[in-house]
């Protein structure tokens, strides 16, 4: 098994970032432009990226202001049956972001690239809640 994390230091409220990541638009503005779905404890959210398809997740826990669960449950192969989870706290006046993205079979390539995917979207995340403004994939400033 091998897991995936990511530490962030992000120069805004604790509520504002966990809307960025408890609600569809706040989603939509850092991950995917399409991102639909229900983002409520047993609600699935599908997140797609063009011609690539996506992953539905299952919302399994969310705790406002400090803690969002996910189950990916339909999507890429690797994906399926992994857990992701965003906990939040304060750290020297910032919100500190600790992401996991857990249960991965191996260690492939295509867990190498999404590690480093995940880095990226955790600027995006980071630019949203500081700027006002992410990029997420399909919008004019993805890189």
């Amino acid at each position: 098994m091998a897991d995936i994390k990511h530490l962030l230091h992000i120069s805004t409220p604790r509520q504002k970032v966990y809307e960025a990541i408890s609600t569809i638009d706040g989603l939509k503005n850092w991950w995917t432009l399409q991102t639909t779905g229900e983002s409520k404890p047993g609600g699935d959210i599908d997140f797609r990226f063009g011609n690539y398809g996506g992953p539905t997740m299952k919302v399994t826990a969310l705790k406002p202001g400090e803690s969002v669960q996910w189950e990916c449950t339909k999507g890429f192969d690797d994906w399926v049956g992994t857990n992701l989870s965003f906990t939040l706290d304060e750290n020297e006046g910032k919100t500190r972001v600790r992401f996991n993205h857990n249960g991965w079979r191996e260690a492939n390539d295509f867990f190498a690239g999404c590690s480093f995917s995940w880095g990226r979207y955790m600027e995006s995340l980071r630019q949203l809640c500081e700027t006002g403004k992410g990029a997420p994939f399909g919008s004019d400033n993805y890189r």
